[in-house]
């Protein structure tokens, strides 16, 4: 029996029809239904800084901007010959922003400029091991005109990248542990990871000394108050694994 040549269509039409529902179908239950945990791992490193950081800023005023950003660089140029006179290094000095801009009164509801302010900020890194410096280092900031405003223990670019990934390589294994825990805890086995992300990574500098802290202390009393001990690291991971 030969069928109609539209009879034939139809059935391939409605064949590839089952194939794709057939299929959908399956996709549904091993992805959408699929029985999955959810998992979350953190880990914490202990860990020693490598600067003690001491931030300055040095603000001056001038009736024009020249004269405010021309104020202001002497006291950086002064700054700087007495930090090196303490035996720190170029490029232990590091800029952290400058900017000129102008200070304005409002009188009778209108605007106009009083004058201009320069500001500059720029830190200077300790190595741990000699932290002996900290007390030249602030007094010299503090006897050229610059303030302190805060001190941080921190580390080098280096270490950050390596203890990020130790500590996300920890928490990763963590979130495993649990999820084989979890599973077992329900009769089930651990099957394949679905997905996994890290949520957080938590290092930012230490703070070791505020500007409320150091103001009216001299270089050598703030000193003794700065002693680098171990800091923590974190990192924790969302992962999906599928069970069986």
């Amino acid at each position: 029996m030969v069928l109609d040549k539209s009879v034939q269509k139809t059935l391939i039409i409605v064949g590839g029809v089952l194939v794709v529902v057939l299929l959908g179908i399956w996709c549904i239950n091993n992805f959408v239904y699929a029985k999955t945990i959810t998992s979350y791992g953190t880990a914490t490193i202990e860990v020693l800084p490598d600067f003690v950081s001491v931030y300055f800023s040095v603000d001056t005023k001038g009736a024009t901007a020249d004269e405010a950003s021309d104020k202001n660089s002497e006291i950086i140029d002064k700054m700087k010959t007495a930090l090196l006179a303490a035996g720190i290094s170029e490029d232990e000095i590091k800029t952290q922003g400058f900017s000129v801009y102008p200070n304005y009164a409002y009188p009778n509801s209108g605007q106009r400029i009083t004058g201009y302010s320069a500001s500059h900020s720029l830190k200077v890194e300790i190595p741990v091991d000699e932290k002996d410096k900290i007390g030249s280092v602030i007094d010299a900031g503090v006897g050229a005109g610059a303030g302190v405003s805060y001190i941080n223990y921190e580390l080098n670019e280096e270490n950050q990248n390596k203890y990020k990934t130790e500590a996300i390589k920890k928490a990763t294994e963590d979130a495993r542990l649990k999820a084989e825990a979890l599973a077992e805890g329900a009769e089930s086995k651990l099957g394949s990871l679905v997905s996994i992300s890290t949520s957080d990574f938590g290092y930012v500098p230490w703070l070791a000394a505020s500007e409320d802290s150091v103001k009216g202390s001299s270089g050598a009393e703030i000193a003794t108050s700065i002693n680098p001990i171990e800091q923590e690291v974190t990192a924790s991971v969302t992962a999906v694994f599928r069970i069986r």
